[in-house]
């Protein structure tokens, strides 16, 4: 082997030893905020919890705010991935109440401690001003799935994002999450209000099938 194509593979190495490294902190960061709260986040508890060195929260991050900056993009472009999933299995608009409503009740029942430790950053947003762009990434990145990526009406949009969050947050304090079923009349009646209605007897059928 060449001396520069060992060279070549030892920097490789290190970056990804590197980048795996840092991925560890910020899922132990997730973890930490999930198990016991934002106040909990610091460079002594976050290397306990990742198995690295103190010091290497310092090298990878500029202070916490940046750790958690990070966490949250990282939370980002995970739910953009599991949002390309789902458009990927949803081929017609009228499946779509039933798939966010399996997505949401996976979030609050199977990834529980995730869910709430995502919420407790995205509500940090609120005092914490470094947080609320990386914390309005989420709603850009939901924006861009509306209607097929089409968007939509901007006060619908905005009501339809406020159900979510409503109701991810009421399932995140019930003593018994709620099921997929019961959180798809929900999702019905707000992503497809006259298709709810209609099939309850309270509007005409109208050719076409038109939405509000």
């Amino acid at each position: 082997m060449s001396p520069a194509r060992r060279d070549a593979e030892e920097t490789d190495g290190r970056r990804i030893k590197g980048e795996r490294r840092r991925r560890a902190i910020i899922d132990a960061t997730l973890r930490v905020i999930a198990r016991d709260g934002v106040a909990a986040v610091s460079h002594r508890n976050i290397a306990r919890e990742a198995g690295v060195p103190p010091a290497s929260i310092s090298y990878y991050f500029d202070g916490i705010d940046d750790l958690l900056v990070a966490t949250l993009l990282e939370s980002c472009d995970a739910f953009a991935a599991d949002m390309d999933a789902l458009r990927e299995r949803v081929r017609h608009h009228a499946e779509w109440p039933r798939a966010v409503a399996e997505v949401l009740a996976e979030m609050v029942r199977e990834h529980r401690e995730r869910t709430i430790g995502e919420y407790e950053l995205y509500l940090l947003a609120a005092r914490r001003p470094a947080l609320r762009p990386a914390a309005r990434r989420w709603i850009e990145i939901a924006s861009g799935y509306v209607n097929d990526g089409k968007g939509g009406d901007p006060p619908a949009v905005r009501a339809l994002f406020a159900v979510l969050d409503g109701l991810l947050m009421q399932a995140l304090i019930a003593d018994e999450p709620p099921t997929a079923d019961e959180l798809e009349h929900t999702l019905r009646y707000v992503m497809q209000p006259v298709d709810y209605l209609r099939e309850r007897g309270v509007f005409p059928d109208v050719p076409g099938g038109a939405q509000a």
